[in-house]
């Protein structure tokens, strides 16, 4: 894949249930190399924990607040945009990863909870399951995006950090650099 910025769009956040589920979305969505969350309708304590998480780890990930999902589709859509929505309904995952991997334009990626509407699965250029069976969206983020970057995502070097892991075999170790 080249240099194609990806973003994710979480939709169907309900107010205090999923406050952990998609702070975890952001979480994954920073880590494993997206650059902005889109969050519909969510709490905006989430963006101030994830901005803390910046300030702490480093990076430039961003959380915006949103409160209509389908203007962020048609916007992406319209800039020449790649939408894939991630649900347990649609085209194998890796058939999908080399479609979304050919095609042109940055990739939003959707990530629903409990109940996505139908028109979603209109709307996106490509329906994505990871599994035919149900389970975490923050597991299916995970799994699309490590695809997706085939691993690259873990080299990327987070600017502006207070802090950074040392890989070892055993216990912690943490600098700051």
């Amino acid at each position: 894949m080249d240099e194609r910025t990806v973003h994710v769009l979480r939709i169907g956040h309900r107010i205090v249930r999923d406050d952990r589920m998609t702070t975890h979305i952001c979480l994954v969505a920073r880590a494993f190399g997206a650059k902005k969350a889109y969050l519909y309708d969510a709490d905006p304590k989430i963006k101030e924990s994830i901005e803390a998480v910046n300030k702490r780890w480093g990076g430039k990930f961003e959380v915006q607040i949103v409160d209509e999902w389908r203007r962020i589709v048609r916007d992406w859509r319209s800039k020449g945009g790649v939408v894939v929505h991630l649900t347990m309904y649609g085209m194998e995952l890796d058939e999908a990863v080399q479609e979304v991997d050919d095609s042109k334009g940055n990739i939003l990626v959707v990530v629903g909870a409990e109940k996505v509407p139908r028109e979603m699965y209109d709307l996106s250029d490509f329906n994505v399951s990871v599994g035919n069976q149900p389970h975490s969206e923050v597991a299916a983020l995970a799994v699309f995006l490590d695809r997706l970057f085939k691993g690259k995502e873990f080299k990327q070097r987070f600017v502006y950090t207070k802090y950074k892991v040392v890989p070892s075999r055993k216990g912690k170790r943490v600098v700051t650099p």
